[in-house]
């Protein structure tokens, strides 16, 4: 009973977090397929990869120094940082190299990162809930860890991980090798520095003034991505409205779409507005379109072609856009 609970517990909220993430992309939503993948792989493959990592870590510790304050210190702040960011890293860094043409963003790095963070920290949350609450203190105490780790501390793994995604799409936007080469090492490093920062914090902090401090400095943290996450939309919307223009001029698009194609806020209402008279899907898919369209032609135009862009791809999405608008 108390094991059903710490998985229902961790993974309906997870999946609550990953809506919200999912929300968050307001111009181009990333295929829920691939979505799904990574938040498996975070929940299955890195974090068991990460769990038979840690241990083996922590024992060989344990072992050299007969010390097991040594080895859980050793373990939050060395070990766990570098396994589990390289491992949901990776959910991150297959997307970008297999799935290049859905890498369009930061905003996509960050969704991507996110995801497959929420799934990894899915897993954990069931660990903790189960073994450092229900049995080492009953009900009381998984829902003190529930309260600590689910409620107000749900976004330090997806904030972590984010810089990797950050760094791979710094890397997919630049045509500089240094940066291209750079960038991804960069944004990893702050992933694994963020990561071993709050476990050292939470080892040394003591009380309820110390699990203060972890709060305040995690939602620190938190608001300075959620400001990263504002600037990338609006980057985005720039991007739309810029390379749009040429399609209005050329009859792609209407005016008024573009417009609306321009708006989250308009788009929205588009779509639901479409649900009366049965052009829902029909409007979703053409402002999606609107979207690629624009992404890959400021791709294009800073990079040229690249396996994950070409002037042919282009050419279909706008030559795709043109049919369906006019049943928009």
């Amino acid at each position: 009973m108390a094991l059903a609970a710490s998985v229902l517990l961790s993974f309906i909220p997870a999946f609550i977090y990953a809506v919200m993430v999912y929300w968050m992309d307001r111009y181009e939503k990333e295929p829920k397929l691939l979505l799904g993948g990574v938040f498996l792989w975070g929940a299955v493959v890195a974090a068991g990869a990460a769990f038979i990592l840690n241990t083996i870590f922590g024992i060989t510790i344990f072992a050299l120094t007969d010390s097991s304050a040594l080895a859980d210190l050793a373990t939050g702040s060395i070990s766990a940082p570098l396994f589990e960011e390289s491992l949901k890293g990776m959910a991150v860094l297959i997307v970008f190299l297999i799935f290049r043409k859905e890498f369009d963003s930061v905003m996509d790095g960050i969704v991507y990162a996110g995801i497959a963070a929420l799934g990894f920290a899915a897993t954990e949350n069931v660990l903790y809930l189960y073994e450092r609450g229900f049995l080492e203190g009953g009900w009381e105490d998984l829902g003190y860890v529930f309260v600590l780790r689910v409620i107000l501390g749900p976004w330090n793994h997806p904030f972590y991980t984010a810089f990797t995604g950050i760094g791979l799409a710094a890397s997919r936007l630049n045509k500089n090798k240094l940066i291209k080469f750079s960038a991804p090492v960069i944004g990893w490093g702050v992933s694994l520095f963020t990561h071993a920062f709050h476990n050292s914090l939470a080892s040394f902090a003591e009380g309820s003034g110390g699990l203060a401090l972890i709060i305040l400095v995690d939602w620190m943290g938190w608001i300075f991505m959620a400001a990263v996450i504002l600037w990338a939309v609006l980057k985005e919307k720039k991007w739309i409205q810029l390379e749009l223009r040429e399609e209005v001029r050329q009859g792609v698009i209407s005016a008024q779409q573009y417009r609306v194609a321009s708006s989250a806020w308009k788009r929205g209402v588009a779509k639901w507005s479409g649900l009366g008279d049965g052009k829902y899907k029909a409007t979703k898919h053409f402002y999606q379109l609107c979207t690629e369209l624009a992404y890959k032609k400021h791709q294009f135009s800073r990079l040229g072609e690249t396996c994950g862009n070409s002037q042919q791809m282009i050419d279909s999405l706008r030559e795709e856009t043109r049919k369906l608008a006019p049943k928009v």
